[in-house]
C-alpha cells in the first residue's frame, strides 16, 4: 500500500481559526483517499508577527495575513498562486470576495494566498448593559468619547491594534497612510490622530494595553466590565447564541461628525499560502481552493466557527442567523475597509509603532516626540527589505 500524502498547516489559536480548518481537512480527506492534513495552532500575536521564514520550513500550508506579501515574495518563501491556480477560478474568487479581501493578497501581480477569512475592526456591544445605562450604541466620535467618560467603553490597546487604530484615524482625517516614504502622514494629521486616541482612551483602564481583540471579546462576554467596544477586529463567534455566556451585537463603524462618512478600518482576515518548501503543491493547492470555494465557505467553514471571506456566506441568510446577524450588521464596514502597507519591512512597524503610541497614551511621552518616533520607526521599516519591494 502506498504511503498517504501528508500536508501540515499552521493557523492561530481561536475557535474562528482552527476548527473550520480541521473540519475542512476532515471532509477533504473523506473525498480524497490517501491524503492526510494536520493543522496546528499558534497565538494571535505570533500569527501577526512571528517570522514567516521559520514557519514555511515546517509547514506546507500557512494561514497568513496580507502585510506579509512583500517579505514573502522578496525571500521566495511561498508559491505565487497566480502562476499555479486556474485563472478562471481566481477570477471567480476575486468577484465574490467581500470587500478588498482578494486584492489584499495581490502584490506586484503575484498572489500571496487564497482568501478564506474576512475581518476588520468594527464596534460590538452588550445590548443589556447599554439598555441598563439608558444609551444607544454611539454613532459619532463625540458619542463614543461621552460613553468612554462614563467608563462604559473599551478598545483593544495592544501594541499592534493601537497602531492600526491610529492608521484608521489618519485615513479619516484625510491623509493616505504611509504613502510618503519619509513620514506616515503630515505632522498635523498624525498629531490629531494621536490626540483623538488619547481623548477616547484616557478614561479607560491602563490594562487595555494588554488586551487584544480576543481578550476584549472574552472580557465583554464573561463580565459586565464594559458595555461597548468602539473598534476591534471582529470575531463573529461572540455573537452566536450559546458560544459565550453573554453574547455581543456587532455593527458598522461610527462617523467623526454627524452625517459624515464612516471611519474606514484597516482590513484584517486571513488567506491560505503554500510554502515554497511544500513537496505536494498540487494537492495543497487543490485543498486550498476547496476551503476558499463558495459552497465550503457558506457550509462547513462557517458552521465550524469560521468567518468566511466569500460572499456566498455573507449573502446567506442562514449563516447570518447562525452568527447572530453578524454578517448583515458589519457588511458595510467590511466592504469599506482599507488595505495595509505590504512592503517587506512593514510588519514590525505595527508592533514598534504601537509601543510608541502606548508610551504616549499610558506613560506620558510628549505628542511631538511620539510623532517623531513613529516617523523614525517608519523610515527604518522602509529600509529592511530589498529596494524593489519598498512600495505599498
Amino acid at each position: 500500500m502506498s504511503q498517504p500524502i501528508q500536508l501540515t498547516g499552521i493557523a492561530w489559536d481561536h475557535s474562528r481559526a482552527l476548527p473550520p480548518l480541521v473540519a475542512t481537512a476532515q471532509r477533504y480527506e473523506e473525498t480524497h483517499r490517501g491524503v492526510r492534513i494536520h493543522w496546528q495552532k499558534r497565538t494571535l500575536d505570533e500569527f501577526g508577527h512571528a517570522p514567516i521564514d521559520v514557519l514555511v520550513k515546517k509547514f506546507d500550508l500557512v494561514v497568513i495575513d496580507h502585510p506579509w506579501a512583500g517579505f514573502c515574495f522578496e525571500k521566495n518563501l511561498v508559491h505565487d498562486l497566480a502562476k499555479i491556480a486556474p485563472p478562471e477560478t481566481l477570477a471567480e474568487l476575486k468577484r465574490n470576495a467581500i470587500g478588498p479581501t482578494f486584492e489584499s493578497y495581490v502584490w506586484q501581480d503575484k498572489l500571496l494566498a487564497l482568501p478564506i477569512d474576512a475581518a476588520t475592526p468594527a464596534p460590538s456591544w452588550r445590548p443589556d448593559l447599554l439598555e441598563r445605562a439608558g444609551v444607544a450604541p454611539p454613532q459619532t466620535w463625540t458619542d463614543a468619547v461621552a460613553l468612554a467618560r462614563r467608563r462604559l467603553a473599551v478598545i483593544p490597546g495592544f501594541n499592534a491594534d493601537l497602531f492600526l487604530h491610529f492608521i484608521m484615524l489618519v485615513k479619516a482625517l484625510g491623509a493616505e497612510p504611509c504613502a510618503d516614504h519619509e513620514a506616515i502622514a503630515p505632522a498635523d494629521i498624525m498629531q490629531r490622530a494621536a490626540e483623538m486616541l488619547r481623548e477616547l482612551t484616557e478614561p479607560m483602564p491602563s490594562e487595555i494595553s494588554e488586551l487584544n481583540p480576543i481578550l476584549v471579546a472574552e472580557r465583554m462576554t464573561t463580565t459586565d466590565d464594559f458595555a461597548w467596544n468602539a473598534f476591534a477586529y471582529t470575531y463573529n463567534n461572540y455573537a452566536r447564541p450559546h458560544f459565550a455566556p453573554k453574547p455581543l451585537r456587532f455593527g458598522n463603524l461610527l462617523t467623526l461628525e454627524p452625517g459624515g462618512p464612516r471611519l474606514r478600518s484597516v482590513l484584517g482576515g486571513t488567506g491560505l499560502a503554500i510554502s515554497a518548501n511544500c513537496a505536494n503543491v498540487a494537492v495543497a493547492l487543490d485543498y486550498a481552493l476547496f476551503v476558499a470555494s463558495g459552497n465550503v465557505q457558506k457550509g462547513i467553514y462557517v458552521h465550524a466557527g469560521g468567518q468566511p471571506s466569500h460572499r456566498a456566506a455573507w449573502d446567506d441568510s442562514f449563516a447570518d442567523t447562525l452568527c447572530g446577524g453578524f454578517f448583515s450588521a458589519t457588511r458595510l464596514t467590511q466592504t469599506e475597509a482599507i488595505v495595509r502597507p505590504r512592503y517587506s519591512g512593514y510588519v514590525a512597524l505595527q508592533t514598534d509603532g504601537g509601543k510608541a503610541l502606548q508610551e504616549y497614551l499610558r506613560d506620558g511621552r510628549s505628542l511631538a516626540a511620539t510623532c517623531e518616533k513613529l516617523n523614525a520607526l517608519y523610515r527604518a521599516s522602509r529600509t529592511r527589505g530589498g529596494g524593489d519591494f519598498q512600495t505599498n
